[in-house]
């Protein structure tokens, strides 16, 4: 286990140096307690904060920007609403993650798929077999209705990142339960 502590000057910094740590083998679990400490110059008021994070959910998706409710309080952005695909869920996030006055996101968007739940088993194992960083021997699916959870036993934990991913990129997915254990 690594235990990120301290400060940094953003929440991309913050996320980033979780990303890092994550990247790092042998690791399979991060304590990130590093604190975001904005220097003055990027304290930013609320409202300035959601005008940005709506304009930059309005480039990243502009199809579906409109579904995405932004709050904004004390530099903490949270985003709500109803979206189809996962990686819409992930883009608006990674949309308002850099915008300049951010402490934190908490992203509490619900993926409500319009496609029907069948075949998704077949589809994410016919996905990990294509897939050259997930080892699809290693790894079992189950789907309860739109549901999926992953078991198993990967290498390292971009290999389970990008299992989950997988599982995330089939249509009709709206929840992956990532149950994979990291063992180098």
């Amino acid at each position: 286990m690594v235990t990120l502590a301290g400060f940094v000057k953003s929440y991309s910094d913050k996320y980033e140096a979780e990303q890092a740590a994550k990247r790092v083998a042998g690791v399979v679990a991060v304590a990130n307690d590093l604190e975001v400490r904005l220097p003055n110059i990027d304290e930013r008021p609320d409202p300035d904060i959601a005008r940005d994070a709506v304009a930059a959910l309005q480039l990243a998706l502009p199809l579906t920007w409109d579904k995405i409710k932004v709050t904004v309080k004390n530099g903490w952005v949270t985003l709500e609403g109803e979206v189809d695909w996962n990686y819409r869920r992930t883009t608006a996030e990674t949309a308002v993650r850099p915008i300049k006055g951010v402490k934190g996101v908490t992203n509490s968007i619900v993926v409500k798929p319009s496609a029907e739940p069948s075949e998704i088993k077949q589809k994410i194992m016919e996905a990990f077999k294509r897939n050259a960083e997930v080892d699809a021997n290693r790894i079992t699916v189950e789907t309860h209705g739109n549901e999926v959870v992953l078991k198993g036993t990967v290498r390292s934990w971009i290999e389970r990142e990008e299992a989950e991913r997988v599982a995330w990129s089939a249509p009709g997915v709206i929840k992956v339960e990532d149950r994979i254990v990291v063992s180098p």
